[in-house]
């Protein structure tokens, strides 16, 4: 263990976020999420909510300041009538740690399986709450 750093990042995902450069992205992804077959480096937090490791995540990698939305949400797919409460906590966490009104993005569910194919890492979560998958992209720390 290391002072400072929340007991819900692992060793492999600090080794992750250590890795990570400028502008890589990284999955968090709820329990319905297809991770393992869309990873190039997958992550289990299995038995975690994505709030607290947002949180976590948050406190050590800062978001992409050059882009217009350095965070992606994915969207309800239309005629669903799922509801996003989490978007909102979401939106409370970001506002500890990032000023900036519209940091969030909302990408089509394909779009966003397909950037996530991408991403440097998925961390696959036991998120139970729908539409809560979230992509981060890192900044740089100044």
């Amino acid at each position: 263990m290391l002072k400072g750093i929340s007991t819900l990042i692992s060793p492999e995902l600090l080794k992750v976020l250590m890795e990570m450069g400028h502008s890589d992205e990284i999955v968090l992804a709820d329990g319905n999420f297809p991770a393992a077959s869309h990873a190039q480096r997958l992550i289990r937090c299995d038995g975690h909510g994505i709030p607290e490791l947002l949180e976590a995540v948050l406190q050590l990698v800062p978001l992409d300041e050059y882009v217009e939305h350095p965070i992606s949400l994915m969207q309800v797919t239309p005629g669903d009538q799922v509801k996003t409460p989490i978007w909102d906590t979401y939106r409370g966490i970001v506002a500890t740690y990032q000023d900036g009104e519209n940091l969030f993005e909302e990408v089509e569910r394909f779009a966003f399986y397909e950037r996530a194919k991408k991403a440097y890492a998925i961390i696959s979560t036991g998120e139970k709450a729908l539409y809560a998958n979230v992509i981060l992209k890192k900044g740089v720390i100044n």
